[in-house]
């Protein structure tokens, strides 16, 4: 392990003034030995999916020509690791809510467990070979978790939506943030948020501040390892990218 990482576990380790934070603080850390273990096996199971999922509008083109597509970018949260049933995950009951609503979009899962914002930049020119009308941003908790500086989250964050951007000109993007406890330093901590808001202003695009809001850190909403959302917890993440993401699409259909 790295020293950025072993500076990172002392600063999560000692007991803190609140039930709540550590309760947050039990997630953070859960999170960052999940991450560090699991990330090759589980990254080749899933890529293998991701690809599989994404080659079939190249297959049907001419019967999906009038779906629109969200596809939704991220890491563990977002591929719903853990879930016995990827039905559960928040793309999926995102998918249920718009089909609810008839609208013809359809959502794709494109998250990685263990997935940081370099992983991101270098996977970005492969998954927009096909067309995408909304583009979900979620990434950046593991490089702060990792001790990634913030200048390279940022400057990679940022080579993402520019990707997107002149790739895919018409695509709505949207940034999910995330936050990391307090007790890893005031400073870091303000400045590892203050990234998402800087890029959503900074790029004109459509935020979500916090994607674990009313989730991150609360027990009974987490499986067992206490960082990873139960099929509740990723109603609630739904829940949240929904007030974002329907006035996206309603406007588009």
């Amino acid at each position: 392990m790295s020293k950025a990482q072993n500076n990172h576990l002392h600063l999560i380790s000692p007991i803190s003034t609140t039930p709540k934070l550590l309760k947050f603080c039990y997630f953070i850390f859960a999170l960052f030995l999940l991450g560090c273990g699991n990330d090759k096996a589980e990254k080749t199971t899933e890529a293998k999916q991701i690809k599989e999922t994404t080659d079939k509008p190249e297959q049907n083109e001419e019967s999906t020509s009038d779906t629109k597509t969200i596809l939704c970018f991220g890491d563990s949260i977002t591929a719903g690791m853990g879930l016995e049933d990827s039905n559960d995950a928040f793309p999926a009951v995102l998918q249920k809510k718009i089909d609810a609503l008839d609208l013809n979009y359809t959502v794709i899962n494109s998250g990685l467990s263990g997935e940081t914002t370099s992983g991101g930049k270098n996977r970005i020119n492969w998954i927009l070979n096909q067309k995408i009308d909304v583009f979900l941003l979620e990434l950046g908790a593991n490089d702060g978790l990792r001790g990634v500086p913030l200048t390279e989250t940022r400057a990679n964050l940022q080579t993402i939506i520019d990707v997107v951007q002149k790739k895919s000109p018409n695509t709505t993007i949207i940034l999910a943030g995330m936050e990391l406890p307090p007790n890893m330093g005031q400073d870091y901590t303000s400045e590892f948020r203050q990234i998402f808001t800087d890029l959503a202003e900074k790029n004109k695009l459509a935020f979500i501040p916090f994607i674990l809001k009313d989730v991150g850190g609360i027990a009974e909403l987490n499986q067992n390892d206490g960082i990873h959302p139960t099929v509740e917890g990723h109603q609630i993440v739904a829940n949240t990218v929904w007030d974002v993401l329907k006035p996206i699409i309603t406007a588009k259909n």
